[in-house]
């Protein structure tokens, strides 16, 4: 089995190295760079998922030596150590032939799918005949592992509103990465993670309301982004009378940067300042539910079986189709 991830930065010394890959081929203007690293350096210069992702590959090898099928765990990042070409390396030189990779992304879109597909047969070449063949499982924002985990978490923000005046009128503010419109012109990333909001708002907060907004915009300004943006929405749902609201940031799986800064950070920080009461649940990381599911959607590819869903889409199909998420991203020209 194979971890993929984007990767995150150690230490201060990590930080412009890694927004440099991350940013490579754009023309990112240095001191964007530099404003952007402002971000990890609150913290140290540290992202936290490669620790989550560290947390997550051990409980998968638990799992699978448990379960079943018993299958070592590799893991492989797109922009920072351990880089995904060497992994693949190290899955050759220890012998692999075939893998099954899943990836720390639900949904579907140019980056968090097919982005991903480019990244392991770039690896591939990379390490040449030797490379073993390495099966992508699709999308998994709909698997009932998922959705049942972050139900939980939902219920235990709402349970940390207590009594906090007003919260029975509390608004449920799903939130996931901004993309670029013409990037979700071309895949299903908005239906899904509306889809993925509607089953668990009703599962855990049934005739609560809810809406989907979007944070960590990074684009120019000229180039339209996903909308409405959490911050603005959290002003004006208080200047419509919401006392109380649960962040649920259902487009991630594990608290990476975008969610302790852009959400425990700027989001909480406009919350205190226009009177809001805030509370925010926590992602799925590595949730006994949540890693059981991964087990089960690796033993259902390994035996070519569909996977489990909830709600009124099926499984995306395996191997998606040619032109599935295409996207050219706008490449800014020299500064």
């Amino acid at each position: 089995m194979l971890l993929l991830s984007f990767g995150g930065p150690e230490g201060p010394d990590d930080v412009l190295p890694f927004l440099e890959n991350v940013t490579r081929g754009r023309n990112v203007p240095r001191e964007r760079l530099r404003e952007v690293g402002e971000h990890y350096f609150l913290f140290g210069g540290v992202s936290p998922i490669n620790a989550a992702c560290r947390t997550l590959v051990a409980a998968l090898e638990s799992e699978l030596a448990a379960h079943g099928p018993r299958l070592p765990v590799y893991w492989g990042n797109r922009n920072w150590h351990p880089m995904l070409e060497d992994t693949v390396r190290r899955m050759a030189d220890d012998g692999v032939r075939c893998a099954v990779a899943v990836a720390t992304s639900a949904y579907s879109s140019y980056s968090a799918c097919r982005q991903y597909l480019e990244d392991i047969e770039r690896a591939r070449l990379a390490v040449g005949e030797r490379a073993p063949r390495i099966e992508k499982i699709p999308p998994f924002w709909n698997h009932p592992s998922f959705i049942e985990t972050m139900v939980e978490r939902v219920r235990a923000a709402l349970r940390e509103l207590g009594a906090h005046a007003g919260t029975d009128r509390a608004r449920l503010v799903f939130t996931a990465h901004s993309i670029p419109s013409a990037m979700a012109a071309t895949c299903d990333y908005e239906a899904e993670l509306r889809e993925a909001a509607r089953l668990v708002c009703e599962r855990a907060a049934p005739g609560f309301e809810w809406e989907l907004a979007y944070q960590s915009r990074s684009g120019p300004p000229e180039q339209p982004w996903l909308e409405p943006d959490v911050c603005e929405r959290l002003r004006a749902l208080r200047g419509a009378g919401v006392a109380a609201v649960v962040l649920v940031p259902i487009g991630f799986v594990a608290d990476h940067m975008e969610v302790i800064y852009d959400l425990d950070t700027q989001a909480r920080r406009v919350a205190d300042e226009v009177g809001l009461v805030l509370s925010r649940a926590a992602t799925v990381g590595a949730a006994p539910m949540f890693v059981a599911g991964l087990r089960e959607l690796v033993a259902d590819h390994v035996a070519g079986r569909r996977p489990r869903t909830l709600g009124t889409r099926d499984a995306r199909p395996f191997p998606c189709a040619p032109g599935c998420c295409a996207y050219a991203p706008v490449r800014r020209p020299p500064a």
